[in-house]
């Protein structure tokens, strides 16, 4: 069979609506939705836009919160840091003029009186030292969980 052969097949199967195999071919009923069907289905859309955007409302909300807490958490992480570098600094000040005074010193009493003198000024700078870094890191965890505690429970909020 040539070509003239499947062309002749080809207008048969177009002319008596089979597809070569002589079937009828496989086609969806067509019928027009009654009323109420048209309506569920316009409700069901209807209902599937609204979802839609409370989730993309949703979401928005905690990207947002997400910016907040990033950006509230950089400010404080550079505060946090600036303290530590503030603390160094001084320490190391501290150390190099309690070790300028002994050079100074004259007798042994008066190595001990500094010694002793540095070691309560140590102590107590190093108290206060804390007690600003824990501050500072109560700041960064109220930075970090307040903006998503917000967030969260307004999402929550209008999802009922």
């Amino acid at each position: 069979m040539g070509t003239a052969a499947m062309s002749e097949s080809k207008e048969k199967a177009e002319v008596n609506g089979t597809n070569g195999f002589a079937m009828p071919p496989f086609r969806l009923p067509k019928f027009a939705l009654p009323g109420v069907l048209g309506e569920f289905s316009e409700q069901g859309v209807a209902r599937a836009r609204e979802g839609c955007e409370k989730i993309k409302a949703a979401s928005e909300d905690m990207a947002e919160a997400l910016r907040e807490t990033y950006s509230g958490n950089a400010r404080s992480a550079t505060d946090y840091g600036l303290k530590v570098i503030e603390i160094s600094n001084f320490n190391t000040a501290s150390a190099i003029d309690f070790f300028v005074q002994l050079l100074g010193s004259k007798s042994a009493a008066d190595i001990v009186t500094l010694s002793a003198e540095q070691a309560r000024k140590t102590f107590d700078t190093a108290s206060a030292q804390s007690k600003d870094l824990w501050d500072l890191t109560q700041k960064l965890a109220t930075a970090t969980g307040e903006p998503l505690k917000k967030h969260v429970a307004k999402v929550l909020h209008q999802g009922n």
